[in-house]
């Protein structure tokens, strides 16, 4: 949203320029676009529609950067940032109500078949930023007007309000040529990633879609509201508490300390030194009037294995780590009525649930016999219901005949998703490998730099520098937008269905996704959520409002005021949420865990004091405790505490004492093949509509079967007697055996 989507060379253009000379005001008579009326603004958009229908290229695109400019708020007519914005969200209801996203999108699909383009750059050596500028004015205007519609405010129009309405069904419903629109910007990342399209701008293809699902299928909070309606409708309870609203209560603690930082306490305790204590300042971090599990108050309290300390990868702690607590940043405006606040509760937070009522493993014996007031509290998942379901249908097809699915923007993308699901799934991965900060360059992965690099790389000291500061912004948002992206889905396909979600799941496993983020937090991660990738005063709209000041080497070594990047803790809570998502109640995903040492590395990560991201860590560890073995839990009785403090309890779960190292065999193949099995019957039932022949009524009246005309061959008189002779009477007939077998 800061640099708008990316007409960052264009606005140049245009300051430097003048807008009169390059787009409007010679088609406005010199009046500004600020002054002008509603019908005459109208009439200026037909024309520039009109326009677009032109042969000429370049003519054609010019008339795409008018566009781009009145969607970008016609910055050169406003003086401050707010009648930018003002502006821009004026504009971009009336570019909609015109019809102009129709047009945007078939010139895009244009660009899309374009083999001339897609060969020239297959044989380029080195892909720039000049070989995608027509794709990137497009997407530029397509993202502007899906994200300026998709948010709120109190101030819409009813108008707006009703367009906004009648957009998102458009984005959600198969209209484009028999599909949604996310699947078209789906198609683009799989061109993209096979190498037949190498000139595709990769950040605003996903920037958009990520922003489409969002828009079209709901944030976090429909999906808590459409969790709710779902029990409803299957007559469950309802949910204990709402989980948004207890993660944003929650605070973050202390991490535990590392191995220098004990080694250090060691030596100066040996020296008759007063040990340091590390961390003093979280004591008002004590959450929910506990004690904060990780604080550090006693050197002979290990907490790193040796594991960790022989595989660590940072050498020193890092300054932030020691004394701040990352808070949320400032909140922007309000775009729609706040809600009340959650008070913190005084004890644990999350409400207790059981999924099992049967097994009493874990249950002290004084309460076996309140094994029927487990049962009153028994959580049952949608997901355990439509599994049942789906067990009863595939029993009994005829008997409870066909099922009714709702055509939500969620079953439409899945079911256009579907025949091509492994080529999606592969290549939103291989874009997140390419971008990911410990992803070492190979000469056959694929460019993401596409749209980044110039034609001309930089000769200066300062051109390097900016240009190294867009390259590493460039990866960051590739990373948000496709964590993000892949998140929304898994939770959407999810509630939509259980194996929708299971085949998704699957398939990232099989891509390798586990140890792919793995390796993603295998990084010093304290650096990267502290990265300062980003030139404040190139931000939109602030660059095109004001005086651009000189950019010198120091200013950009300084970086922006921010203290830590929230783009980047973003994606790390994304990448952890997906991980959770994907080994929950999966022992052999659990154990993949295991294998690839993932405790330390996920230690690590809890040195960034913010809730929501130590919540996704320890809910990973806590689900490998039992097999970790007992002296890792015992090196690591303050993370253990902060499981038990910050983790949803299951009351018959024996994660805290239970020692299942060797108790079940590791058999991978066998549970996934089981999954896949379950996956395959519930796609064929439901979406495969030629294996219901079987299922066909036979007609068993001789009279009716007699009675029905049978198309024969012409020749078949010819042969009728040849074929009597042979078929009926030269073969015998068992009359006894019939008459046995009818008694």
């Amino acid at each position: 949203r800061k640099r708008a989507g990316g007409g960052g060379e264009w606005t140049k253009k245009i300051k430097s320029e003048g807008m009169g000379e390059i787009i409007t005001r010679s088609h406005m008579r010199g009046r500004r676009w600020i002054e002008l009326g509603q019908e005459q603004q109208r009439a200026y958009v037909m024309r520039l529609l009109d326009a677009l229908e032109v042969t000429d290229r370049d003519k054609r695109l010019k008339v795409a950067r008018a566009i781009l400019y009145l969607a970008q708020g016609v910055f050169d007519e406003c003086d401050t940032d707010t009648d930018v914005l003002h502006w821009s969200r004026h504009n971009v209801f009336l570019l909609y109500d015109m019809g102009v996203f129709t047009a945007l999108l078939e010139l895009l699909s244009m660009e899309m078949d374009n083999n001339q383009a897609c060969s020239s750059a297959v044989r380029k050596p080195a892909i720039s930023l000049a070989d995608s500028t027509e794709l990137r004015v497009l997407l530029s205007i397509m993202y502007l007007m899906v994200e300026t519609i998709r948010l709120q405010t109190e101030d819409d129009r009813p108008e707006w309000r009703t367009a906004r309405e009648a957009f998102k069904t458009e984005l959600g419903s198969p209209l484009y040529n028999g599909e949604p629109f996310s699947l078209l910007l789906f198609t683009m990342v799989t061109k993209f990633c096979s190498m037949n399209a190498p000139h595709f701008p990769m950040k605003k293809v996903l920037l958009l879609l990520w922003k489409t699902i969002l828009f079209t299928m709901g944030g976090f909070e429909e999906l808590q509201e459409m969790k709710v309606r779902g029990r409803e409708r299957l007559s469950l309870p309802p949910l204990p508490e709402d989980s948004i609203k207890v993660i944003r209560s929650m605070r973050a603690a202390s991490p535990p300390a590392s191995a220098m930082e004990l080694i250090e306490q060691q030596q100066q305790a040996k020296r008759g030194r007063r040990s340091r204590r590390p961390l003093v300042k979280q004591d008002s971090l004590d959450t929910y009037n506990e004690r904060d599990p990780f604080k550090n108050d006693d050197a002979r309290d290990e907490e790193e294995d040796g594991e960790e300390a022989d595989s660590g990868i940072e050498g020193e702690v890092d300054p932030l780590d020691r004394d701040v607590i990352i808070q949320p940043p400032p909140p922007p405006p309000p775009l729609r009525p706040p809600t009340e606040s959650a008070s913190l509760p005084k004890g644990l937070p999350w409400a207790p649930k059981v999924s099992d009522t049967e097994t009493l493993v874990g249950l002290p014996r004084p309460i076996h016999e309140s094994v029927k007031t487990l049962k009153q509290h028994k959580y049952v998942s949608i997901a355990e219901m439509q599994i049942k379901r789906e067990e009863e249908l595939q029993q009994c097809p005829m008997t409870l005949g066909e099922e009714d699915v709702d055509e939500t923007p969620t079953e439409i993308l899945y079911l256009g998703m579907l025949p091509n699901l492994s080529q999606y799934v592969i290549a939103l991965l291989k874009l997140l490998l390419a971008a990911a900060p410990t992803s070492k360059a190979k000469t056959d992965s694929i460019n993401i730099l596409a749209d980044v690099l110039p034609e001309e790389m930089p000769i200066t000291v300062l051109q390097s520098m900016k240009l190294g500061i867009d390259v590493n912004r460039h990866k960051e948002i590739i990373v948000k937008a496709i964590s993000a992206l892949l998140l929304l889905l898994l939770k959407h396909l999810k509630l939509n269905h259980i194996y929708q979600f299971e085949i998704v799941s699957q398939h990232l496993v099989f891509a390798n996704c586990i140890p792919l983020i793995l390796k993603f937090f295998n990084q010093n991660i304290m650096s990267y959520i502290s990265a300062k990738n980003s030139i404040c005063v190139l931000d939109f709209p602030h660059c095109v409002v004001h005086e651009m000041p000189e950019l010198t080497a120091e200013s950009l070594e300084a970086g922006d005021s921010n203290q830590f990047c929230w783009r980047n803790l973003f994606s790390c809570i994304n990448l952890l949420r997906i991980l959770n998502k994907l080994t929950k109640w999966k022992h052999s995903r659990t154990m993949m865990l295991v294998v690839f040492k993932s405790a330390p590395i996920l230690k690590r990560a809890l040195k960034v004091k913010q809730a929501m991201m130590q919540l996704y860590v320890l809910k990973l560890l806590k689900i490998q405790t039992k097999y970790l073995g007992r002296q890792w839990r015992k090196s690591n009785m303050k993370t253990m505490s902060a499981i038990y403090q910050k983790v949803r309890h299951r009351l018959n779960d024996d994660w805290a004492y239970g020692n299942d190292i060797d108790a079940r065999p590791w058999d991978f193949q066998a549970e996934e093949c089981a999954l896949r099995e379950s996956i395959e019957k519930f796609n064929s039932r439901r979406y495969d509509k030629n294996q219901n022949g079987e299922f066909a009524p036979v007609d068993n009246c001789l009279q009716s079967v007699l009675g029905q005309r049978v198309e024969l061959p012409e020749d078949f008189h010819y042969s009728y007697e040849m074929w009597l002779e042979r078929e009926v009477f030269s073969q015998p007939i068992q009359w006894e055996g019939l008459l046995q077998q009818a008694q």
